[in-house]
């Protein structure tokens, strides 16, 4: 069967002539903001044996080393998104590791940035991460769109497709790893996922999705599982799974609940997604429910069987003899809101359900809040402010505001620092770099013009209370932050709101927080910094490369190719995309008084897992602080700590007791970067 330079075919067998197919091409993007990719929900049980595609030893935050894309050579060959074979010998995709982008301090009312000086005396209150946009894709879905973006033509960009399409599972397992290394040093408190963890609505998508996290096997492919055995991304593989002592929460984005992000699905669509045939549309890019009645293009799908994810199936009908056939898959169902919430319940890591409950799923509401460490004033509210009516637009009705308002309420009268995660930003900075005299502005709407609640009106009524500290979100695929100072100037009721960039585009990041209370206690700082998953260098048994390494590679050549911005706004790095920063929030008098009594607290305290007795002297000593994260510990089997130092903090260190027989009592206490230390703890054993 004959192919083009693209690896599509057509019904007769015939190669499809290129130019003519562009004449008739209007591949326009199907959302403003896209996603990526995974594969089928037939995940075993996880295995006793360590991950599949172990990740780099050396992992390192963006403030130490930079993923740097290289710039292509004068006279470089110019590549459809769908040459991916001939990527590496014209040179796209290749990149260096530069130094770091140190800390720059943002002042809320100006926008002007300085270097920042952390202060050494301040107490961390809370670490987390967030990833966004992460975009699970079955790549071998018959529902998928393809064609709208893999020739690029004059009007599409990489959100219907890239070759990144073909790892997305990878990736999500290389970040889960990678935030899994720096728990080890630096513990996080809690995980947060905002939104479009899939691509395309689909069931079995959102089980790679869970089960990724959750450690298990993962079969990334679907319907036939073609080239299983022999290529590299449809290999079964086994997952790390996030470490079982960090609690994650989900956010829902818009892919999660529509095909392709901004539509609907009607029948057709559905049939389609569990169906054998290549979905057939217009030749342009629908961009209401009604024009998904136009036919007369297929989308194309995934050969499994080829090394680089070749696009068959895919062109205007009259060039197929018969329609093009896939093999079934009813695991590529589409899924209901109260659907995907239920998913979530099904899971191994924790807390089950991630934030919803089997009511909320009932109810389709996902909204809901928690407190992510005991003893600190820090609530956490996951809002949906997506489009109900189907786009990749914001809105809020009236229930959905008036539950973040009782929430924003309730943690101002409790005296909380408050964050808000949701998908999608509220009037951030413009997507394209602005005037260099102004640089936020002009602001990007993202609510749609019909929300019950307008954007303004959200905007308003945020700015009513000191304690919002943030609003994090995801789904415009960038490293953003933009300050929200209030219209009257007090600082008090100025919050920050921070974007995290996607999984599947450059540059490829997630992102960590942590909160201090500075050693002045009239501020706190958030410490906002960009992580790239880590990858493995090292060539695999089968001598090919890691996964998630060639991901970063199509990463680099989809951006390349399509021109895509990475740096979009000021202070950004323009080559990596790479923006961390030091936020500082002035705090109200009462809450100055309530952070000044937060302290840590060792909340837990065992002696080698709580065991009866031990045969060596060489012990692990247990603890969970509560309070201020500490930075140092102190044990001894002395109450008074005669000649006892301080250390290194963990949740786990190694300590030797004394030889001589008998009942062993160590005495154990720590204290947090400001100096101030827990009351003491002790365990003993035999």
């Amino acid at each position: 069967m004959a192919m083009d330079r693209c690896g599509r075919r057509d019904g007769n067998g015939d190669s499809i002539n290129i130019m003519k197919t562009l004449a008739i091409l209007l591949c326009v993007p199907l959302l403003s903001f896209t996603a990526l990719a995974a594969d089928p929900a037939t995940s075993a049980t996880r295995a006793d044996k360590g991950p599949s595609y172990p990740i780099s030893d050396n992992v390192l935050t963006t403030v130490d080393q930079m993923v740097l894309p290289t710039a292509l050579p004068q006279g470089t060959a110019t590549l459809l998104p769908c040459q991916v074979s001939q990527y590496a010998a014209n040179h796209y995709g290749e990149w260096t590791i530069g130094s770091g982008y140190s800390y720059v301090k943002t002042d809320m009312e100006t926008g002007d940035v300085a270097p920042s000086t952390p202060d050494p005396e301040a107490a961390t209150l809370l670490t987390f991460f967030t990833m966004s946009d992460v975009h699970i894709d079955d790549k071998e879905s018959p529902a998928q769109v393809p064609y709208y973006g893999y020739q690029n033509g004059p009007l599409a960009n990489s959100s219907s497709y890239s070759a990144i399409i073909l790892y997305t599972t990878h990736v999500l397992d290389a970040a889960v790893q990678t935030v899994n290394a720096l728990h080890n040093s630096q513990p996080f408190d809690c995980g947060i996922f905002l939104g479009d963890a899939v691509n395309n609505n689909q069931y079995n998508e959102l089980r790679w999705y869970i089960d990724v996290i959750d450690g298990k096997k993962i079969t990334p492919s679907s319907g036939a599982h073609r080239g299983a055995k022999t290529i590299d991304y449809q290999r079964p593989y086994q997952a790390a799974g996030l470490d079982k002592s960090i609690p994650w929460y989900q956010t829902i984005g818009n892919h999660d609940q529509f095909f392709v992000g901004c539509l609907r699905p009607d029948d057709y669509i559905r049939k389609t997604m569990v169906g054998s045939s290549i979905l057939n549309l217009s030749d342009t890019p629908p961009t209401t429910v009604g024009a998904l009645s136009g036919r007369g293009f297929y989308m194309g799908v995934v050969d499994g069987t080829t090394e680089f994810g070749d696009i068959i199936d895919v062109g205007p009908v009259d060039y197929f003899r018969k329609p093009p056939k896939v093999a079934a898959d009813p695991n590529r169902h589409s899924l209901s809101v109260r659907d995907w919430m239920s998913e979530f319940l099904k899971t191994t890591s924790s807390p089950v359900g991630h934030g919803f409950t089997k009511e909320m799923a009932n109810q389709g509401f996902a909204c809901y809040h928690f407190y992510p460490k005991a003893d600190v004033p820090i609530k956490i509210i996951v809002l949906d402010d997506t489009d109900k009516s189907g786009s990749a637009g914001a809105a809020l009705d009236y229930q959905r505001y008036n539950w973040l308002v009782k929430e924003l309420d309730d943690g101002e009268q409790a005296n909380e620092l408050m964050i808000i995660c949701a998908h999608i930003p509220v009037r951030p900075y413009a997507q394209n770099p602005p005037p260099a005299n102004n640089p936020y502005t002009p602001l990007m709407t993202m609510f749609e013009s019909y929300s019950m609640i307008s954007e303004q009106t959200l905007l308003d009524k945020l700015h009513t209370y000191k304690n919002l500290i943030m609003w994090v979100s995801g789904h415009v695929h960038r490293n953003a932050i933009t300050p929200q100072p209030a219209s009257n100037g007090d600082p008090e009721y100025g919050f920050w709101e921070v974007e995290t960039p996607s999984l599947r585009d450059l540059p490829q990041e997630f992102r960590r927080f942590q909160i201090v209370r500075n050693s002045d206690n009239t501020t706190i700082s958030i410490f906002a910094t960009d992580i790239d998953p880590a990858v493995n260098t090292t060539p695999l048994e089968r001598g090919s490369s890691s996964p998630a390494l060639i991901s970063r590679s199509y990463a680099i050549a989809t951006m390349q190719i399509f021109n895509n911005i990475v740096a979009q706004a000021p202070h950004i790095d323009a080559t990596s995309g790479v923006y961390n920063a030091e936020l500082v929030k002035q705090l109200s008098p009462a809450m100055q008084a309530r952070l000044a009594q937060i302290s840590p607290a060792v909340s837990a305290f065992t002696i080698n897992g709580n065991a009866a007795s031990s045969a060596s002297t060489s012990v692990t000593l247990n603890n969970a602080v509560a309070g201020s994260t500490p930075t140092q510990y102190m044990a001894s089997e002395s109450a008074d700590f005669d000649d006892a130092v301080w250390s290194p903090w963990s949740k786990a260190p190694s300590f030797t007791v004394s030889s001589t027989p008998g009942t062993k009592t160590v005495y154990f206490k720590v204290k947090d970067g400001s100096g101030a230390e827990s009351a003491v703890a002790s365990a003993s054993y035999r």
